[in-house]
């Protein structure tokens, strides 16, 4: 028999990569990840490589079944290795895999707020040909077909997530017409980039079957129109156990230059989307408070009223790299929460 695996990989595009992917027939009974086989490509063609040495490496870290093509079929998510078997340049996979394994024993887990925008042709979905729709309002969370634009794309999208046997937690329409949100999580560090990722992929591909687009900007609209972001919800297995660690963690991502060096890592725009407006703080500052969406960083309400949690980090763009977001804030929070011995 045989079966066809969709071979996905994180391209080299600067500043914010791409998603590539490709057919490999496979011979056989379908069999677990390590059975899959490295593959090669063209790094030249995705800005990987040049010309004169182009060969790349596709190594399978990740694996669910496809539901688009059904059957026995897969999606088998890649990481880039240069053909020494070493990580290429644009792997950012390789340093959170590190950095998890030396933090692995504070038990970091993440839920990642994926929004984005649907377009059709060069507008936003449920924009008119000719100026604007009504100001933001109704949009949010809400119901009907003068404020909802491509709900079916949307639920398309959820359910080819859950067939994949993805960590979706979650869907809802955000603040701008035609603007979304899925939510991947609670999950390990490694588990959650690699499924968002993958879900990603899906929404790109679910939406071509609808002729429209979904893309990742944090800024689609300029003017009064909410931007698009990933925000991060993060604990420890300190900070699920006690109020104490959830302020360590808080306090460690202000100090020194710990904020620029997080959010020149956000993603690509996020001077234009962290303004100090719509639900955001300026990108040059930070701030954490109880229930403040115009803080950088938001502890729950319930948070401060259990006395354990998690904190939610609402400055990275929807573009961010989910192994890069994860990484340095289990980087930097877990090592506060050691050097404080709140683990």
């Amino acid at each position: 028999m045989t079966f066809k695996a969709e071979y996905i990989w994180i391209d080299g595009t600067q500043p914010t990569a791409k998603l590539r992917s490709k057919t490999k027939i496979i011979t056989g009974a379908p069999a677990g990840l390590d059975a899959l086989p490295i593959w090669g490509f063209d790094g030249s063609s995705t800005n990987q490589a040049e010309g004169h040495a182009s060969d790349r490496v596709l190594r399978p870290v990740f694996t669910c079944p496809d539901p688009i093509r059904g059957g026995d079929d897969i999606l088998v998510l890649c990481e880039v290795l240069d053909i020494d078997m070493t990580p290429h340049v644009s792997n950012t996979r390789a340093a959170l895999a590190e950095t998890e394994e030396r933090f692995g024993a504070q038990e970091p887990i993440f839920g990642i707020e994926q929004e984005y925008t649907f377009f059709d042709g060069t507008r936003p979905l449920g924009f008119p040909e000719n100026g604007f729709p009504a100001p933001q309002g109704g949009y949010y969370c809400g119901v009907g077909a003068d404020e909802i634009f491509g709900r079916d794309v949307v639920e398309a999208h959820l359910d080819n997530c859950l067939k994949a046997g993805l960590g979706i937690s979650g869907i809802n329409a955000e603040v701008m017409p035609g603007q979304w949100e899925f939510q991947v999580g609670p999950l390990a560090p490694l588990e959650v980039s690699d499924q968002l990722w993958v879900a990603r992929w899906l929404l790109y591909r679910t939406a071509e079957d609808f002729g429209v687009s979904a893309t990742l900007d944090p800024k689609p609209v300029k003017g009064d129109w909410n931007g698009a972001g990933a925000h991060t919800n993060f604990s420890t297995k300190a900070m699920r156990e006690g109020y104490d660690a959830i302020i360590t963690a808080c306090e460690s991502l202000g100090e020194g230059s710990k904020p620029l060096d997080h959010v020149k890592n956000y993603g690509a725009g996020i001077d234009d989307r962290l303004t100090g407006l719509h639900e955001t703080a300026p990108w040059n500052e930070y701030s954490y408070g109880v229930s403040d969406r115009g803080a950088s960083v938001r502890i729950p309400w319930q948070v401060e009223k259990d006395g354990k949690g998690y904190i939610e980090d609402r400055r990275p763009n929807a573009n961010v790299d989910p192994y890069v977001v994860t990484r340095l804030l289990v980087d930097t929070c877990c090592a506060a929460l050691e050097k404080a011995g709140q683990v």
